[in-house]
């Protein structure tokens, strides 16, 4: 039986929990930092003098495909779509279905709904309406969302909700395909026989900041079929988005080989820390985190993560320690050829672990961005001019110019 206990130092420190690595927590923690305490040590904490409110819920997450690369493109532009969808189809559907959007995040949404029925049905409504919206704009600069629908346990304070209910509805809208649909084992089991919809077994598959296999099903949409490896449609599924008119790169989340799951956390820093630094160079398009992010702990065809993100180059690596070395590993592939343009190991003893990261971050973009530039100039001479944007026609300029001999500079 859970007990409510007021927050304080010696509570934790006699629960054994300040042995712990803990976020820095004022006399009362927030709803989410209660969540968390609860989860780890089955205590029930007072937020703000009340008790947590737990119930179980419907959730609905929602997220727009390739954000980073639409806004990068038509930063304005996209940025009203967005507000135009929301106000025209997503919000109403939400109402409608008697459900209330419990958090708004750049380009996604949280959205809580009494009746699974009704969140499924809500999903499917919104999808199959996208279809038909913004018929003018090239597929590839058109808004498409993913969605995820999770039943659980949450925690609310105020309008928000927090817990692991939620985390998981995140992590389906992640794994569902460009304009698909998601859902957990829980939701399959409440809707069969109520909702004349298919669903594809997707099996038990480990996803991020959940500690079991979880059970998916995809909602089999118009237009697709229940076959097709991972979900996708056999010889259909969404058409690769256009390229950037830049050298245009993503970098996946590099591979904990330690065997030691404490170590992911200086594997996500890597990673971070690289699409941080390249993010600096202005003229390369850089794949946001969040984007990159969905593919941790998945086998990956780099063509097709390549077709998903819109992105010409990919760069994956691995992380090892033993001892107090530790070693990592970096690769860039061309998403087209599957080339490999470039690859390092680089090992460090692991003294400062700050040092060590920002080490390894400036030797990997510092060998790559000289390799993407030669890898442009390349691909750019094998191109008629006539097919060439104006970056390749800068790559081929250059080029010829760096030759320094007088039949080039004519």
């Amino acid at each position: 039986m859970k007990v409510i206990l007021p927050y304080s130092d010696r509570k934790l420190l006699h629960l054994g929990w300040l042995q712990r690595p803990a976020p820095a927590l004022g006399h009362h923690p927030s709803a989410a930092q209660a969540a968390w305490i609860s989860r780890s040590t089955g205590v029930n904490l007072l937020v703000k003098g009340k008790a947590v409110e737990r119930r179980l819920t419907t959730i609905l997450a929602a997220d727009v495909v390739g954000y980073s690369r639409l806004m990068g493109e038509n930063e304005s532009g996209t940025f009203e779509r967005l507000k135009s969808l929301r106000k025209e189809l997503v919000q109403p559907k939400i109402r409608a279905h008697n459900g209330r959007i419990a958090k708004l995040m750049g380009d996604g949404l949280l959205a809580e709904f009494p009746s699974v029925v009704e969140a499924v049905q809500c999903a499917v409504e919104i999808q199959r309406l996208m279809c038909d919206r913004e018929p003018d704009c090239p597929e590839g600069s058109r808004i498409r969302l993913r969605i995820g629908v999770n039943l659980g346990d949450i925690i609310g304070e105020g309008s928000d909700i927090y817990g692991d209910g939620v985390n998981l509805a995140a992590r389906l809208e992640g794994l569902a395909n460009p304009g698909g649909i998601c859902i957990s084992n829980t939701v399959q089991e409440q809707i069969r026989g109520k909702l004349d919809l298919t669903f594809a077994d997707l099996g038990e598959l480990q996803v991020k900041n959940i500690d079991h296999p979880v059970h998916v099903f995809r909602v089999v949409l118009d237009g697709e079929t229940d076959g097709g490896e991972d979900g996708e449609t056999p010889g259909g599924g969404p058409p690769p988005l256009e390229l950037p008119d830049k050298p245009s790169i993503a970098v996946l989340p590099f591979t904990n080989m330690s065997g030691d799951t404490d170590q992911d956390y200086f594997a996500d820093g890597i990673t971070e820390d690289i699409i941080t630094a390249l993010s600096r160079l202005r003229w390369f398009f850089v794949i946001a985190r969040n984007s990159t992010f969905i593919y941790k702990g998945k086998s990956v065809d780099v063509k097709k993560v390549g077709a998903e993100l819109g992105v010409r180059y990919l760069l994956e690596g691995s992380v090892r320690k033993a001892g107090n070395r530790i070693r990592v590993t970096a690769q860039l592939v061309d998403t087209l050829t599957g080339v490999h343009h470039w690859a390092e190991t680089y090992d460090r003893d692991l003294t400062d672990i700050f040092e060590l990261q920002d080490d390894i971050t400036q030797s990997v973009t510092g060998a790559i961005e000289p390799k993407l530039v030669a890898a442009e100039a390349v691909r750019s001479q094998n191109r008629s001019p006539e097919d060439l944007d104006a970056w390749g026609l800068v790559m081929r300029a250059l080029a010829h110019y760096w030759r320094m001999t007088s039949s080039e500079s004519e």
